[in-house]
Formats: structure tokens, sequence, C-alpha cells
């Protein structure tokens, strides 16, 4: 992990770190062309409409956080990027493979109450319609005590407290845009009936915990190819490296059914979660594969950038239009310059919001149907 520095300017974090709520709301969406302006206009806004539809029930934690891609960003702003944005690369193992699928912006809703969440998403597609096309929405509910659809608790090794902090929000290696966050998200559809017809003490083997209480296999029994063993990352200095999963069930029984988990996983630099996709889908060595992937496929992949809330209510400048004078592109790249800047020495440095109080299951409860 990259050294922590408690003195490191930084804006305020969006609403990542707050705990994992009943229901979400998943929105990935691509930016038409033309459509950055609505795009920009919006960003301000944001903070603004969520407190309108959380108002009415204030209790019910609504949040929204935003996250921006890679391509998305150099239509929307002029200046500096950060440091560890970049398209979701896909990961291609023998037998599975996590693909890439289009993202410009991902807009991750959650309250205790899907009423306040589905008013929210309406409320910002209207505002972007014309400008920006839905390409992947997920309603995601909490399963009994933190299970997934598998019947695993899903996210127990979820840092907690500083260590949240420290593993999910950028600190002074990219000050630009120290107080931001980066998420993966991808779906899994399971398989379950083929997951049904193994045996309980096959199923924790693939996972590397037990299913009733929740405790992780001891070293001698835990497989080398098990979801948690797979997952497990640690830094040069042997310390764990660590990032913060919101998975959430999902289904739907019309079309013979679909059902899955919604992996999202926020950390501090990107490479953690891809070093975690690449043991599970390549294998560690390679061809030892997750086992979880031959009852879940991976469907989507996409990589965001998450900005501070000053950075949304006061976005840079936007990119000069192509063909326009050089002087008018590096006033441009200056004001964002000077915006980012700006961003970056505001008030708080990265706040100890509450831990996520949730469960997952490692990287995201990765299951679903066998590929080959």
């Amino acid at each position: 992990m990259p050294p922590e520095s408690p003195n490191a300017p930084a804006g305020e974090p969006q609403a990542v770190l707050t705990p994992l709520t009943n229901v979400a709301i998943f929105l990935v969406l691509t930016i038409d062309p033309g459509g950055e302006q609505a795009v920009r206009d919006l960003l301000p806004d944001l903070a603004g409409l969520r407190r309108s539809v959380g108002f009415r029930a204030p209790d019910a934690g609504l949040t929204c956080v935003t996250g921006i891609g890679s391509d998305a960003w150099d239509r929307l702003f002029a200046g500096p990027r950060p440091a560890g944005l970049h398209p979701f690369r896909e990961v291609a193992g023998a037998r599975h493979r996590a693909p890439a699928t289009p993202g410009d912006l991902l807009l991750h809703l959650r309250a205790t109450r899907l009423d306040l969440c589905f008013e929210l998403a309406g409320q910002l597609t209207r505002r972007l319609s014309g400008a920006a096309t839905v390409v992947d929405s997920v309603h995601g509910f909490r399963y009994f005590d933190d299970r997934d659809l598998l019947g695993f608790v899903d996210g127990t090794e979820n840092p907690e407290g500083r260590a949240a902090a420290a593993a999910v929000v950028v600190g002074a290696e990219d000050p630009g845009f120290a107080g931001g966050s980066y998420v993966v998200v991808q779906k899994y559809l399971h398989d379950l009936t083929a997951w049904n017809t193994l045996p309980v003490e096959q199923q924790e083997r693939a996972v590397g915990r037990t299913k009733l209480t929740d405790i992780e296999l001891d070293d001698a029994t835990k497989p080398a190819d098990s979801h948690v063993a797979l997952t497990t990352i640690t830094g040069p200095d042997g310390e764990e490296r660590q990032i913060m999963r919101f998975n959430m069930a999902f289904g739907s029984f019309d079309g013979g059914g679909e059902f899955g988990t919604y992996f999202i996983g926020y950390a501090r630099t990107p490479e953690v979660t891809e070093e975690m996709l690449r043991n599970m889908f390549v294998g560690r060595p390679p061809g030892s594969h997750d086992r979880l992937l031959d009852f879940s496929t991976a469907v989507t992949g996409s990589l965001f950038y998450v900005p501070t809330a000053e950075f949304l209510d006061g976005p840079p400048a936007a990119p000069a239009p192509a063909g326009a004078p050089a002087e008018v592109t590096a006033a441009s790249a200056a004001t964002a310059r000077a915006a980012t800047a700006s961003t970056a020495t505001a008030t708080a440095s990265t706040a100890t919001a509450p831990s996520a109080a949730d469960g997952s299951l490692g990287i995201g409860s990765l299951k679903g149907t066998p590929s080959s």
C-alpha cells in the first residue's frame, strides 16, 4: 500500500465508507456523442438532488457515489488525470474470463429503502436523457444475514475504521487527486442448480470458509484454489492489502431466471483489485483458477475514479474543442490545474467514516454459470 500521510491535503471523500444498506441500485452509463456538457452540468447538482430525495426519509441513509471512467475523463475535463485511472483490463485465464465492458459513469445509490434509491435514480437518468445511455442497471438487496445467494457471508474481511480509510482513500501518492478512490464493478451470474448439487463440505472448500459459522478454514485445510486463498493479497512487507466491498445479491425469475452477485470494490489504487482478479481468473500459480468461477460467470467489468465532493461541486474546465487555438487549450488546462489544486488543498483530509458493517464473500462473492 502507498505510505499513508495524515498531513496530506485532501478534499472531502464522497460517501464511500458508509455502512452496508439493505438495498442498492447500480447504474453504469455511457456518454452519448455531444452529451458531455449535460454530464458536466449534472455533477454540481448531484449533492442537492440527493439531499432533496433523502430529506423525505432522513433516517434511511440515502447516498450516491459517482465514478468517472477513463475515456469519459478526457471528454469531460482538461488538465491532469488521476494517476491510476485507465480502462478496465480484461483478464483471461485458461478456462474463465473477466470481460471489459463499456462504462463512462457509475452511479452507486444506497439506502435502507428501495423507493429512495429508485426516485433518485429516476431524477438522475431524466437529467441525462439524450446525453447518456444506461448500459447496465442492477437492483441489489441484502440477503438474510449478509449472505450471498450461494449461502455464504459476503465481505467478512472488509477493513474497519482507520484501516478502511487507508485502504480506500487516495493520499499523498497522488496529491492532486487526494481524497478520491478507485472502484471496480462486475456482474457475476450464478449457476445455482450446479452449486446446490455440491455437498456443503465441497462448497466450503471452494470458498475457503465454513458455511454456517463463516470461519476461515485453517491453512492446512483451505485449498490453494479457494476464493479466500486467491483473493488474499500481501505487499512486500507482508502486510495484507485490502479493498472495501459493498456487494449485493440480485435476481429475476423471467426467462428461466438470472441470479447473481454485483461486485463493487473500492480501493486506494486499482492495482490491488486487479491483482485479485488475476489470481482468480489466471491462478496463483497460473492454471489454478478460483474454484468459484466454475459456478459463476463474470459478464461485465468497468473501472472508475471516484472524485472528491469538492471536485464534483466545481469540476475543472472542459477540454478545448478540437482544432481550437493552442492558447485556448493552454488556458483551459491552466484553469483545470488550478481547480484541481484547489480541490486538493480543501478542508479536511480523509475522513474516518463509519466502517462497513457488512458481509461480502471476498472480492465479490464471485459465483455463477460454469464457462469453458
